[in-house]
């Protein structure tokens, strides 16, 4: 799937591998396993399939907005736009949302 990034950190985080942006080691390492395997994914239904990833379409608010597990603590948050060449992944943050 094609990413894009709501910020210049998030993409220089997943892209340069000096740059924390302030994250741990652990957190850093699962964001750029998250978005190799965001990247292989034909669409949204294989991160259903990989219940370790415990994606989910977020509530309330953040209606619209889905979660992938980072840790126990953190969890990416993306949302999909669709387009004629398929859908789009935009990367929201890493948060701790709870």
């Amino acid at each position: 799937m094609e990413i894009e990034y709501r910020s210049a950190d998030l993409e220089r985080l997943a892209c340069d591998g000096g740059f924390t942006a302030g994250y741990s080691v652990a957190v850093i390492t699962k964001f750029r396993m998250r978005i190799q395997a965001i990247d292989a994914a034909d669409d949204e239904r294989t991160f259903y399939a990989l219940k370790s990833l415990h994606f989910e379409k977020l509530k309330g608010d953040r209606a619209g907005q889905y979660s992938m597990r980072l840790n126990d603590q953190w969890r990416l948050i993306l949302e999909f736009k669709k387009q004629p060449s398929g859908k789009i992944v935009v990367v929201i943050g890493i948060e701790d949302y709870h």
